[in-house]
């Protein structure tokens, strides 16, 4: 996992195009993981800090519309 810091209301892009927003960050009741909570195209959607700030190569996928190395990036 990438040593990175998600802020309230930072926009990070996905690797397939789309923007998001961080709209708070939670923990998992039984593991106590951070879990992200993001809107994306109106909806809230929450995942694992662990696979939001993954730092799997994602560059060569088909799918890969933006050419960036990891599934989200943040919008500077």
């Amino acid at each position: 996992m990438r040593d990175l810091k998600v802020a309230l209301g930072s926009k990070w892009q996905h690797f397939k195009g789309d923007v998001v927003m961080v709209e708070s960050i939670v923990k998992h009741t039984e593991t106590l993981e951070e879990i992200i909570i993001y809107e994306h195209k109106d909806q809230l959607w929450g995942r694992p800090i662990s696979s939001f700030l993954s730092d799997e190569d994602v560059s060569k996928r088909e799918d890969n519309k933006t050419g960036q190395k990891y599934r989200f990036e943040q919008i500077i």
